[in-house]
């Protein structure tokens, strides 16, 4: 007669293990190498190289497959262990001892017609035993495989060694204690709550229960779980056992059933590790936040543009451009004068512009150097401050190692920054099409010069006439009194000076207007270097970070 403590009624036949797919497995896996490829230098060496490490045993136990369940009995000396085993297996197949532990290696019992072996060679099982076909409920343990392993508190460092390289591998834990023992601390500090930690699924059970009133078993079942939940298994399932009593492990032979007809505690394990590498991964990055670069572009271009001279060069625009006016509008007695002297962009060297609309003949120009004078500290000064304060907001909450990554990206720049800003300005376009008002303005003076150059002739004329005493009549004007000679000379260069005083005013206008094109052109240039430059390494560093914690959020889910 078995005794209640025992019965089929102490346990109710929930899922020993959660649902799962495959498809999940492989999406956490593919998510964890992904933030592995994309943080790896970023991330702790260690945690790396275990992370690695469960990736290769994944996709090796993925690769074995198979509908085979590996199941480890798993107790400190004394519980009973290779006596559950065997009782289990129907045979005394593992060797049972009265005062210490006699497992060294891991021992196999396979249920089912067909040896695993390419699966007990990866778990490196040597001793194997297929249970016979005629033991009780031989069909629904179809598919297990249940490993005696050594004890975990073994003084032998080999068999404790032994121990853990053989639960790294399983599906499943069995954790084998007893009245006297289920409160160690070996148990609970270095196994159940480490496990714990990576949602491994596992059934505990108190094994030799039949040296206990059903009442003490009672109380020893419930602390059992207590201990337990404050470990952190709080979906563990507890089982009275006993290797004595008649229907003493009838209880666990159900779970086990269940565990092997669901056929997914390999998937589950490498699940539960899978995110608990994760998470632990997950500590060393830190939230996704957008526009982590925003707000500090303006500043940066700024003093970047001071860096490059782009001062210098408005004022050479807004000079140019007024020789250029005086050039075309000038007064054509004394435009000759202006040929004379270098235009201000071209002592700058920026005489040669090139565009996105010049010819084919432009596009071999080959641009040298400007003739910049190089920044002074206070502009290289300007450009430290502003893109340290970019690398800064761009690393605020970022863990160590990712934060020093941007500012190292922000700030980290060598010699070709100041010639990639000088080739900048060179390929801006700083003059634009020149005012219709200059041709108008052109001919105007042309007209009055030409008046006042030949009232001046007539004057001339009428001169030497009077030497030779040839008197000719001159017409006049203003009551006969003003020759009309003379007023096309004075005329004329009158209405040129004035034309000229005009002409200068628009071209100070105008200039102004040159000035504030050629400086929006200037910017846009200097910002897409700063983007190319500056900018885009530092938001590589933070998309990278950003893709590292997605992957790993993904893979932790």
């Amino acid at each position: 007669m078995s005794w209640k403590p025992f019965g089929r009624e102490r346990r109710e036949r929930a899922e020993v293990v959660a649902p799962i797919t495959r498809e999940e497995v492989d999406g956490r896996a593919a998510a964890l190498q992904r933030a592995l490829t994309l943080g790896g230098p970023a991330l702790p060496a260690d945690d790396v190289a275990v992370a690695r490490k469960l990736l290769a045993r994944v996709a090796e136990r993925s690769r074995i497959g198979g509908d085979h369940t590996v199941v480890a009995l798993a107790g400190a000396t004394g519980s009973g262990k290779s006596s559950l085993f065997n009782a289990l297996v129907g045979e005394p197949v593992s060797r049972v001892g009265a005062r210490r532990p006699t497992t060294s290696r891991a021992a196999a019992a396979i249920w089912g017609e067909s040896v695993p072996s390419e699966l007990l060679d990866w778990l490196d099982v040597p001793s194997r035993h297929q249970v016979q076909a005629a033991m009780p409920r031989h069909a629904e343990l179809d598919g297990l495989v249940l490993l005696d392993l050594p004890d975990f508190d073994s003084r032998v460092r080999e068999h404790r060694a032994e121990a853990d390289r053989v639960l790294e591998l399983c599906d499943l834990f069995v954790w084998v204690t007893d009245p006297q023992k289920y409160a160690d601390a070996v148990l609970h500090e270095q196994y159940v709550r480490q496990l714990a930690v990576a949602k491994a699924t596992s059934i505990v059970v108190l094994n030799q229960a039949d040296r206990l009133t059903p009442e003490g078993a009672d109380s020893c079942l419930a602390d059992l779980s207590r201990l337990l939940v404050e470990d952190g298994l709080t979906d563990a399932l507890v089982l009275p056992t006993s290797t004595v009593v008649d229907g003493g492990v009838t209880t666990l032979v159900d779970a086990l059933a269940d565990v092997v007809q669901a056929k997914n505690a390999a998937d589950r394990r490498l699940a539960g590790d899978l995110r608990h590498q994760a998470q632990r991964l997950s500590s060393h990055v830190g939230a996704v936040r957008e526009h982590r670069t925003s707000g500090t572009n303006a500043e940066l271009v700024s003093a970047l543009a001071q860096s490059a001279g782009v001062g210098v060069v408005l004022d050479a625009v807004e000079r140019d451009y007024r020789t250029e006016a005086a050039r075309r509008t000038g007064w054509p007695f004394t435009r000759w004068s202006q040929k004379l002297k270098a235009r201000p962009l071209a002592r700058l060297g920026l005489d040669k512009q090139v565009s996105d609309g010049m010819s084919r003949g432009d596009r071999r120009v080959v641009l040298g150097k400007s003739s910049l004078p190089p920044a002074t500290p206070a502009a290289r000064a300007a450009v430290d401050l502003a893109t340290r304060r970019l690398g800064e907001k761009a690393a605020d909450g970022l863990p160590d190692p990712w934060a020093d990554e941007v500012r190292s990206a922000a700030t980290g720049r060598d010699g070709a920054m100041a010639d990639a800003l000088d080739q900048a300005v060179l390929r801006t376009p700083l003059r634009g099409r020149f005012p219709g008002w200059w041709a108008a303005a052109s001919a105007l003076q042309w007209a009055f010069a030409g008046v006042a150059l030949a009232g001046a002739a007539w004057l001339i004329v009428l001169a030497l006439l009077g030497t030779m005493q040839i008197h000719v009549g001159v017409p006049t004007m203003a009551g006969d009194w003003l020759p009309i000679p003379l007023v096309m000379l004075a005329g004329g260069l009158l209405a040129g000076l004035l034309l000229t005083v005009l002409t200068r005013t628009l071209a100070r206008t105008g200039a102004r207007r040159a000035r504030q094109d050629a400086q929006e052109r200037l910017d846009e240039a200097i910002a897409q270097v700063a983007s190319e430059r500056i900018i885009a390494p530092v938001e590589a560093v933070v998309r990278r970070h950003d893709d590292t914690a997605r992957a790993l959020a993904e893979a932790s889910a």
